[in-house]
């Protein structure tokens, strides 16, 4: 009797070690994956500045119209792009504005980035939006695309979750519909919003960068990261894909609130061998603060005269 109780106690001691051992390492499991899902949150927050809030936190957005030099199969279009950045409250979790406040509401700068311009006979629009935390502390928590023109229209949109959560629909049959994951990294949709936070915060030297979904999609190129490089000089920022064969420089002003003035992105228009390398422009023409979503009526459209909108 006495063997069997020494026999049982020391079964049950080496279960409890391998219980123990068992939770633990389940829970350095857990602990691994929540650090590598949220690394990204441990950058200290960024401080808004009295200017900074006196500047976004006037109940307007910000709207600034600009000349457009598309290029697009092998030719420059000429039409307007317009770039609306407004700060707002965002749900992190459903992922959307939020119609209330409260103190889990995420304050976000978003971008609305719009193109506008014809190809021949028909015409094409595109908008893109970022939403990008004001902490400046973690990547842009979505990006939508929508691109419409007389073929069709497609749509992409990034949700950032553990991974970058991302869905493409397209009426182009090697695209169709897709639902993939890709591993956080940077995002060329957030610099445009990045920048105007804190230029100085924006990524230089050799990176990784998942290019913007309005280039991947009219060059139906796949969404992931590509090797990049981004150098930062005063009033300019630029990025260069050697992969791509394509560069994108951001010319702003150096000082607050850091208005983007103009910018050029240089890559191969059209398909196949003899495709022609273009660069695509736009150049400011007006800025105005105008809380807009409340200018709906007949005499508003005195405002599009304002900012040069045909």
């Amino acid at each position: 009797m006495k063997k069997i109780a020494k026999s049982n106690l020391s079964l049950l001691i080496i279960l409890s070690v391998f219980i123990l051992c068992s939770c633990k390492t389940e829970n350095q499991q857990k602990e691994l994956l929540a650090v590598n899902s949220s690394s990204e949150t441990h950058k200290p927050k960024t401080p808004l500045t009295q200017e900074f809030k006196d500047y976004w936190y006037a109940g307007e957005a910000e709207i600034t119209s600009f000349q457009l030099e598309q290029a697009r199969y092998g030719e420059i279009r000429e039409g307007n792009a317009v770039l609306i950045y407004v700060t707002e409250d965002f749900l992190p979790e459903v992922q959307v504005k939020a119609d209330n406040q409260n103190p889990k509401n995420v304050p976000v700068l978003k971008l609305n980035a719009t193109k506008n311009f014809n190809t021949g006979v028909y015409p094409y629009s595109i908008m893109q939006s970022t939403f990008f935390p004001l902490g400046n502390h973690q990547h842009a928590i979505k990006i939508s695309s929508s691109m419409q023109e007389w073929c069709g229209h497609v749509y992409a949109q990034l949700n950032n979750r553990e991974q970058f959560e991302i869905m493409s629909h397209s009426y182009f049959e090697g695209e169709a519909d897709q639902h993939f994951k890709l591993d956080k990294t940077i995002l060329e949709n957030e610099l445009w919003t990045q920048l105007r936070i804190n230029p100085q915060s924006l990524p230089t030297g050799d990176i990784q960068v998942i290019p913007s979904f309005e280039f991947t999609r009219l060059r139906h190129a796949q969404i992931k990261a590509y090797p990049a490089t981004a150098t930062l000089n005063k009033g300019s920022y630029k990025l260069s894909y050697p992969e791509l064969n394509r560069t994108l420089t951001i010319n702003f002003n150096p000082v607050f609130p850091y208005d983007i003035i103009s910018w050029e992105e240089t890559f191969k228009s059209g398909f196949g061998p003899n495709a022609k390398t273009l660069t695509t422009k736009a150049t400011k023409l007006k800025t105005i603060k105008s809380a807009y979503w409340q200018k709906n009526h007949n005499k508003d459209e005195v405002l599009r005269d304002t900012l040069q909108l045909k």
